[in-house]
């Protein structure tokens, strides 16, 4: 009979340390957020250029996207307590260079020092994680917690940030950092345990290099795509990225010791997971996108009304994430994940009953739906990738995870929003109003021009453009509803026969 190897279970010093490292990843999340509500104020005072503007939203989660994978190898030779701890010395540091910078410029390259340093806090601490947690019931908790700090810190930015901008100056949105940094930074080097690679074998910088540029590329061309429209320059950027990452893979299989095991793709439940986790922040992305424009263009929200009803989103999360390990206990995980896939499903579809006179309670409750149903996948996905991979590579694994939800969350914006503004497009310019529309393309200019018109076509104009929104809005609920179904089937599929971590 085989013997069991006895698992060390974590105690109040790993709960307690799981609490400190939930502190940044919450800060990671309200920094993709908050600045959206300071953009008027900062635009005021800096006076940036259109170009500079974009910069200044988008350098931020382009740097992370590009670094993670990098950072998470680091770690694994460094240190995973290490790389964190530096990364939030610089992450305060950086915050305190954008609240008083005194140009675009400055603030963008600020921005930038704040990429650097956030694309070390969510690889490092989820390898933290497994590295504490070594009881799978427990790490998969543990994961929830972790999960649920992101869903808090992207629900609370656009209200926190309301509030400060109340009554301070646009740059007080990046101080909220320094204390919660310098509580990292105090309790961590008592509450984390250190653990790296014992043989980590020389890093490749030139492999370093190609993954930085290939996921660089990728993301900055899809985003291009999303703003100026497919066309030459983001075709040659997403394509660059492609041919650099082939490349990339070519030289991981003649390297001794490569920059990406690429071994890890063979274990099933690893790359399927990897997947999954992609194509769930696909959906959610894609979607987060319209229903933030839905509040505040078709149902007149304020950017904080906006906020406080997001909320419902972080509520779903929440509940999603801390319930799953529980439902463990009940359920195999592949029967949650599927479940999970089909709880989106119905809060997707109840998106398509938007456009009528209960649009609050629909919005909400299937805001609240979906986000509960992909928490539930999330969680289970992220403990499969993490908890697959040896406990050396657990950075590398970790950094992995969180660039696959950075570019299925940015092809999710990319591709569900064209399809959302085609079919805009396509119901407005088949209208009697078209005469009215000139460049007007999108929800936001018609509501922006409406003030060069007489009261009557202006509002004809506004009220096609909200019916033409929310046109666009059901066909993207629509495919997200049918892709969550099919998930839901491949991962019963891919998943059943699986063996337990």
């Amino acid at each position: 009979m085989k013997k069991e190897i006895a698992v060390k279970k974590a105690g109040t010093k790993e709960w307690i340390g799981l609490a400190i490292i939930a502190l940044p990843c919450m800060l990671y999340s309200m920094d993709l957020t908050i600045l959206n509500l300071a953009v008027p104020k900062l635009s005021e005072d800096l006076q940036p250029t259109s170009a500079q503007l974009l910069w200044i939203v988008d350098i931020y989660g382009f740097v992370i996207a590009g670094l993670m994978i990098p950072l998470g190898a680091l770690g694994d030779r460094i240190g995973r307590k290490k790389l964190l701890l530096i990364g939030a010395a610089v992450f305060g540091l950086a915050s305190v260079l954008a609240a008083f910078s005194n140009s675009a410029n400055s603030l963008i390259a600020s921005r930038a020092i704040l990429g650097v340093a956030g694309a070390t806090l969510a690889p490092s601490t989820l390898s933290l994680i497994r590295s504490m947690f070594e009881d799978p019931k427990q790490r998969t908790l543990a994961i929830g917690v972790w999960i649920t700090s992101f869903s808090i810190g992207g629900a609370i930015g656009p209200v926190i940030g309301g509030i400060i901008l109340e009554f301070y100056w646009w740059g007080a949105v990046f101080l909220v950092a320094i204390p919660i940094m310098i509580l990292l930074l105090i309790l961590g080097p008592f509450l984390l345990p250190e653990f790296k690679d014992p043989n980590p074998g020389k890093m490749d910088l030139i492999s370093a290099l190609m993954s930085l540029t290939a996921i660089l590329s990728a993301v900055f061309g899809i985003k291009m795509a999303v703003t100026e429209g497919l066309h030459f320059q983001p075709v040659f950027f997403i394509l660059l990225g492609i041919l650099i990452g082939w490349l990339f893979i070519r030289r991981q299989q003649r390297l001794d010791n490569p920059f990406i095991d690429l071994k890890l793709f063979e274990n099933r439940k690893f790359s399927t997971s990897l997947s999954l986790n992609l194509l769930a922040a696909f959906m959610l992305f894609g979607m987060f996108l319209f229903i933030a424009q839905y509040f505040q263009l078709v149902m007149d929200f304020s950017a904080f009304e906006a906020g406080l009803w997001g909320i419902s989103s972080g509520i779903g999360f929440i509940i999603g994430a801390l319930t799953t390990q529980y439902l463990t206990t009940k359920f195999k995980p592949v029967f949650i994940m599927t479940a999970g896939f089909v709880l989106a499903a119905l809060g997707f579809g109840l998106l398509l009953f938007l456009g009528g006179s209960f649009d609050l309670f629909f919005i909400v409750s299937g805001f609240t739906i979906f986000s509960l149903g992909i928490a539930l996948v999330f969680t289970l996905v992220t403990d499969a990738i993490v908890g697959s991979a040896p406990p050396e590579q657990a950075g590398l694994a970790s950094s992995m995870s969180e660039t696959s939800s950075e570019l299925g969350g940015a092809l999710g914006i990319a591709i569900l929003g064209s399809i959302g503004t085609l079919a805009y497009k396509n119901k407005m310019f088949r209208s009697d109003l078209q005469n009215e529309l000139n460049i007007v393309d999108s929800l936001g200019g018609v509501i922006a021009r409406a003030n060069q018109l007489s009261a009557d076509r202006a509002s004809d104009l506004i009220v096609l453009a909200k019916e033409a929104f929310t046109n666009g809005m059901h066909w993207t609920a629509g495919i997200s509803v049918i892709l969550s179904l099919t998930l839901a089937f491949l991962c019963l599929n891919s998943l059943r026969k699986v063996k337990p971590i």
